[in-house]
């Protein structure tokens, strides 16, 4: 048997347990095993719950079991950023394998309203259990062990009858990458003897953590957004089986004992059928069961809600299935102290493998309620679609094929089905037109999914959100939507998933190349340009130019690159716009001549046309940074625009030379204090003076504005009230005047260059803080600003909506040869907010593309 840890190191680590616990801790009492199944102690190198098991190992542990297990076959379903691999075990009775494909067909008619009454009600349950979503909580990962051993090797008649009855999809690890570090760092600090006390080390993991994936993204609220490669896996394997039971392991803080669903009754988002809660209610009932039998303390219909849809265990609820969490009080290291006493990481594994298999044997036993369940959400949700007063959503996304395509995309991971526009549509005052519009009709299978991707939710019965409140796709991705109240029958045109076509190859230009800034890539494009020493112009103004086709008009913001005055040869910037169009995606005009039809808008002007420099972008990341924050402008640079981004911690700022940079990326973090000493902040301000540009969002948006640009909110003359409240509405209390992370309205300045490609003058970003930022003296500085009502989707209160509406959404103003640029909230959050993200690129591209209040240009004018 294949050793992965040698000898003198296993004696080492081995020690470190705190209780050598055999492989019969974790297992059922009373049940006879099959001894021929490979047992994970020996091939682990040491016993579940003594360490942390490595990834590599963990997956060649459950590969070796499912390839020679007759009720298990295993796939590789994708890989995470670190090219890990994410697995999938589908088990069940042999005799069930031998007709796996035919189970599968038949229970996916139960899905779609036309094919649901042809379902036979006599096949299996379909139940998927996915452990380690977030790697810092490891034994919800760590579970599938005795899970997989158990289901291989057991052989009393309760299993036997559960496979008979159950096809169960495992999906293992979800996310390889972030439990890599946590399993690194837990063996980095294990020592001889187990140190307990919570202060320690090893229950302390350095910041980024283990939660988050490579680029530190929660990917347990990726099941809706779709942006990262093991979420793309496993929802295209979620859909494959459509399963009626999900069950997705956690932890939560340490001084809690253990949790599952239902969650809290008045926390569930509205299109989850009442009957869903009922169910799972009915289910909780055999985990608690379980639980009591051996004495462990529990709770349920408390703390976690049903609300966001992008969650492993509400996102089933909007599918046909019933989704369930279970959060076990965690400890980081292999034991730590809590008010329950001494909390081990074996006893953990224990309890998750406990609940694994109740519900296992639960969605077995209920199989023909769940059945009943599925097809009926199918048929009602068509009878609700019916009787829907709209019929579908329209949408476009002008001069932006590339953003449209990255919708598109997202609706067909979710099987809605989009269509061309074959007719133009006019909805809530707007045209649609045909052939850069489309629809998405209500009327199929998916109408809840349907529902909540485009729906705008602003009434809530209850205030406290675990997660976000607001989601509305459309917004988002920054297209303009509509709601169709009217017959779709004739404006329905083809099945759509794409809307780019390939760009053609650009001509050889006789004077110089052009394209447009709107298209979503055009900053990868123009980085790519800069990058190869190729000199590149923006345009300030709109501009008619004749091109070797003909007149071609673009609006503000199209990059322009001459021949003149270029290091690189003719043929090797051909060669680069070649790329530009090839990998880019993007149509680049050649033009024959520098003067343009309008007056005081040639390729060569002054004041019209900035010339651009490549950036080289600092990003602070550590101690006092939001992770999250962090790892969407690390992804938005590096893996979409492919740019060179430097990370460096707080702690080693004193090794940087500001000159190395031409920008400084403060993202949000702990409250709103100095990410810098004082030191440091005097280097900051002369390095801004000298052409350096910041760019800080959320909390260190408010510490620049006040420490950078000396701007102050007014004083409030409003007096707090003298209250007293019960104790017992402190949650509600507390959560009244949040932001509940919802989606605002901003009207842009698109005349300025940090709102180049944004043509319809509206922007929605995601907000969920309450911080606002102060208003600038410069009248120039608003370059965005929240609408009167700017409310969209979401929870906030009225408050909050007050002290909101008619500030700044982002501030950018000179400081001597630099500038200083603010974002009140995050313009590429979870790499979703495709509508946003260009203004982020802007403030890197064009960030002294603009003047200060009083001065007509950066070059100055003599007579």
């Amino acid at each position: 048997m294949k050793k992965y840890i040698s000898g003198a190191l296993t004696a080492l680590l081995m020690t470190t347990a705190v209780q050598a616990e055999k492989l019969e801790y974790f297992l059922e009492n009373g049940v006879t095993y099959d001894q021929s199944v490979l047992k994970p102690d020996g091939f682990l190198g040491h016993g579940i719950g003594e360490l942390p098991t490595r990834h590599d190992v963990f997956v060649d542990y459950i590969r070796r079991v499912a390839e020679a297990s007759p009720r298990m076959t295993i796939e590789t379903i994708g890989y995470s950023h670190e090219r890990r691999p994410i697995v999938t075990l589908i088990i069940t009775s042999p005799e069930n394998h031998k007709r796996l494909e035919e189970i599968r067909a038949n229970h996916l008619l139960r899905s779609n309203p036309e094919t649901a009454k042809q379902a036979k009600d006599d096949m299996p349950v379909v139940t998927w259990l996915n452990y380690g979503v977030h790697g810092a909580e490891a034994s919800g990962m760590e579970a599938a062990l005795p899970s997989v051993y158990h289901l291989a090797a057991a052989q009393d008649e309760k299993t036997k009858k559960s496979l008979e009855d159950s096809v169960i999809v495992l999906t293992a690890v979800f996310n390889p990458d972030g439990h890599s570090r946590r399993a690194g760092w837990v063996l980095q600090y294990s020592s001889k003897k187990v140190n307990t006390n919570g202060a320690h080390e090893i229950h302390n993991h350095a910041w980024p953590g283990g939660r988050t994936n490579h680029y530190l993204f929660d990917l347990n609220r990726q099941w809706l957004l779709q942006t990262q490669p093991e979420s793309v896996a496993w929802l295209k394997q979620w859909h494959k089986w459509k399963p009626q039971v999900s069950s997705d392991f956690h932890e939560m803080g340490r001084q809690s004992t253990y949790y599952f669903h239902p969650g809290v009754p008045t926390r569930k988002f509205p299109l989850v059928p009442d009957e869903a809660r009922e169910i799972a209610y009915e289910i909780a009932g055999y985990h608690a069961q379980k639980l009591d039998g051996h004495k462990e303390l529990y709770f349920t219909e408390e703390g976690f809600d049903n609300f966001y849809v992008g969650k492993g265990s509400t996102y089933p609820q909007v599918n046909g299935g019933i989704g369930f969490l279970f959060e076990a009080g965690a400890q980081m290291g292999l034991a730590v102290e809590s008010r329950q006493g001494v909390k081990t990481y074996a006893r953990n594994i224990r309890t998750q493998f406990r609940t694994t298999l109740s519900t296992i044997h639960t969605a077995a036993m209920m199989k023909d309620k769940l059945h009943d369940y599925q097809e009926n959400f199918y048929l009602n949700a068509d009878q609700e679609a019916a009787k829907d007063p709209i019929k579908g959503y329209v949408f476009k996304a002008p001069k932006d094929p590339a953003r449209m395509d990255m919708f598109l995309t997202l609706l067909k991971r979710h099987k809605i089905m989009a269509y061309s526009v074959q007719k133009n549509v006019k909805a809530e005052g707007k045209i649609y037109e045909a052939g850069h519009s489309y629809i998405v009709p209500l009327r199929q299978s998916q109408y809840r999914m349907i529902k909540s991707m485009f729906g705008k939710f602003t009434n809530f019965p209850d205030n406290v959100f675990y997660d976000v409140s607001g989601w509305t796709m459309p917004l988002a991705y920054g297209l303009e939507f509509a709601e169709v109240k009217s017959s779709l029958r004739s404006v329905i045109g083809e099945h759509a998933e794409k809307a780019s076509q390939n760009a053609a190859v650009p001509e050889v230009a006789p004077y110089a190349y052009v394209f447009r800034w709107s298209d979503y890539y055009a900053p990868r494009a123009l980085n790519r340009i800069l990058e190869k020493g190729i000199m590149a112009r923006v345009a300030k103004n709109p501009i008619r130019v004749k091109t070797t086709k003909g007149v071609v008009s673009f609006d503000r913001g199209a990059i322009i690159v001459s021949m003149d005055r270029q290091t690189v040869s003719d043929a090797d910037i051909h060669a680069a716009m070649v790329e530009v169009a090839a990998e880019d995606n993007l149509t680049v005009h050649s033009a024959t001549s520098g003067r343009t039809l309008d007056a005081g808008t040639d390729l060569g002007g002054r004041d019209t046309v900035s010339d651009l420099s490549l950036p080289k972008p600092l990003l602070i990341v550590g101690s006092g940074v939001s992770v999250y924050d962090a790892g969407e402008v690390w992804h938005q640079l590096d893996h979409r625009m492919k740019m060179n981004v430097t990370l460096v911690r707080r702690d080693n700022l004193r090794r940087v030379d500001w000159h190395d940079f031409t920008h400084v990326i403060l993202v949000g973090g702990r409250g709103t204090s100095s990410p810098f000493t004082k030191p440091q902040e005097a280097a900051l301000k002369d390095w801004i003076r000298q052409g350096g540009t910041v760019i800080a969002q959320r909390g260190h948006a408010q510490w620049a504005a006040k420490e950078l640009l000396g701007l102050k909110h007014k004083k409030s003359t409003e007096k707090k009230e003298n209250r007293r409240l019960a104790y017992s509405v402190k949650g509600q209390e507390d959560a009244k005047h949040v932001v509940g992370g919802a989606i605002f309205k901003s009207a842009i300045d698109t005349s300025h260059p940090l709102g180049f490609g944004h043509g319809n003058g509206e922007v929605n970003s995601h907000r969920n803080t309450a911080y606002t930022l102060p208003v600038p003296t410069d009248a120039y500085a608003k370059v965005a600003v929240y609408a009167k009502a700017p409310l969209q989707s979401g929870y906030t209160s009225e408050k909050r909506l007050k002290e909101i509406a008619g500030t700044p959404m982002i501030v950018a103003q000179r400081m001597g040869g630099g500038s200083v640029i603010l974002f009140a909230d995050n313009p590429n959050f979870r790499a979703t907010f495709i509508g946003t993200n260009k203004l982020f690129m802007n403030a890197l591209f064009f960030s002294k593309a603009f003047a200060a209040e009083g001065r007509r240009g950066e070059e100055g004018h003599s007579h």
